[in-house]
């Protein structure tokens, strides 16, 4: 089982994005990357909204999540959303073991 977090981090004009440049260039993102437990971590910006930046977030179980959120990385997290003036909204998926085969059909690889 996997845990996977969206979040939408939204700000004005481009503060997430700045937001997101500077968990790059700090190496935040890569510490995050290396932790034991994360199965993902990465940026996307919506087509539709230039103001948000959407992060997703996989880790292999609540434990992994629950070390992270204990990490150094949560207060530089922290940090940068403060000075970047984000607000979030997070969504929560839990695996459920993949894809079923019937869904095959619609999928084209």
């Amino acid at each position: 089982m996997s845990i996977t977090v969206n979040i939408y981090y939204t700000g004005t004009g481009d503060s997430a994005l700045k937001f997101v440049r500077e968990m790059v260039d700090s190496g935040t993102v890569a510490k995050i990357r290396a932790v034991p437990g994360n199965l993902r971590y990465d940026y996307f910006v919506p087509v539709d909204d230039c103001q948000t930046v959407l992060l997703i977030d996989s880790w292999k179980d609540q434990a992994s999540i629950d070390r992270h959120h204990a990490s150094p990385m949560m207060a530089k997290i922290a940090e940068l959303r403060d000075k970047y003036d984000l607000h979030m909204k997070v969504e929560r998926y839990v695996d459920d073991a993949g894809i079923p085969e019937s869904n095959d059909k619609f999928i084209r690889k």
